[in-house]
């Protein structure tokens, strides 16, 4: 008979928040041979995750039903063709295809970093999806590079934190953001090191933007909104700007009276990306990227790792329920104990 463990899961496959319950008959992970076994300690949550659970995220096929894809543990055991550099007994982070909301993962050794000790659990569970996601907008798409200036929709969100991060600490000539609320904004002014940021509850943050750079637009635009945004993107992007779209919170289709002139006259490109989808040798260079760019500004305090809150697991329907509200700052972190 085969292993079982704990794993959260959705009653009827899916739905809301309250239809989360840990299932005690999971079956347990089996590694393949680039895998690992690591027995989790927490797990970030993140929006896709949202999305999964009501049957609107595209899972990739490789993916297990279960829920969450970044992570913190030990390492248990491997597979037959591991990576070399890691250990049973290992303390580690890391990013899966998926099945994180558990006691324990088969992930591919690839796409693990070793924990360091400056990082708690809770913060390690919280980098690997957030900080390779912005990298990967920023830098491989967005084409981002010192003196460009940069605008973060969802500013206090926890991608758009590691990107204000990292577009400081890379010398954007401005960093621009867009939040529901002037505490946000004052956090990613004066704790993030933002240039200035826009309410969209209360201001036009196009014109906004458009007023602040003297019509000239910004560089580089990484969205997470679609529909509500993507008139106001063309309008603030740059000559020769490029818009990264990693999401479509507000919707994917576009109202009529869309006006796309802009495309041709400021030469924009739009481009949409996903890291899930990725391969495990693409994800396996971002993951190089993070440990030899991020990790040390990590462990030097440079880069904040900013946890909103910590739940136990079984208040797995709380922290979904909290992540709904759109009003929190930083990561949300499940712990098992």
């Amino acid at each position: 008979m085969a292993e079982t463990m704990r794993a959260v899961d959705i009653k009827n496959r899916t739905g809301p928040a309250t239809s989360l319950f840990i299932n005690p008959s999971t079956p347990k992970p089996i590694p393949k041979p680039t895998d690992a076994i690591v027995k989790i300690k927490c797990f970030g949550l993140n929006r896709m995750d949202l999305l999964q659970r009501e049957g609107h995220y595209p899972v990739p096929p490789q993916a297990p039903k279960t829920l969450g894809v970044e992570f913190s543990g030990t390492i248990e055991s491997f597979g037959s063709d591991a990576e070399q550099g890691f250990n049973v007994g290992d303390e580690v982070f890391g990013l899966a295809y998926g099945g994180a909301y558990a006691e324990y993962i088969a992930v591919s050794t690839h796409m693990l970093m070793h924990r360091p000790k400056e990082l708690s659990w809770e913060q390690a569970a919280g980098v690997p999806e957030t900080w390779i996601t912005a990298t990967q907008a920023m830098y491989l798409v967005g084409g981002f590079a010192p003196g460009k200036s940069i605008l973060w929709h969802a500013g206090a969100s926890s991608v758009s934190i590691a990107g204000i991060q990292l577009s400081k600490a890379d010398k954007a000539s401005a960093i621009y953001v867009t939040a529901g609320s002037q505490e946000k904004i004052d956090f990613c002014i004066k704790e993030l090191g933002a240039t200035a940021g826009f309410n969209y509850h209360t201001q036009d943050w196009a014109k906004e933007i458009l007023k602040a750079t003297d019509g000239k637009g910004v560089d580089v635009v990484i969205d997470f909104i679609g529909q509500n945004y993507f008139q106001g993107n063309l309008e603030v992007a740059a000559r020769d700007g490029r818009i990264v779209n990693l999401g479509a919170m507000s919707g994917t289709k576009l109202p009529a009276g869309v006006d796309i002139g802009a495309f041709v006259r400021k030469r924009i490109r739009f481009e949409g990306s996903s890291l899930r989808s990725r391969d495990e040798d693409y994800q396996g260079k971002l993951r190089n990227t993070l440990v030899e760019h991020v990790a040390p500004k990590m462990k030097d305090g440079s880069f904040k790792v900013l946890v909103e809150k910590v739940f136990p697991w079984e208040d797995i329907v709380q922290a979904h329920q909290l992540m709904e509200t759109n009003k929190t700052k930083g990561k949300i972190i499940c712990r098992i104990d």
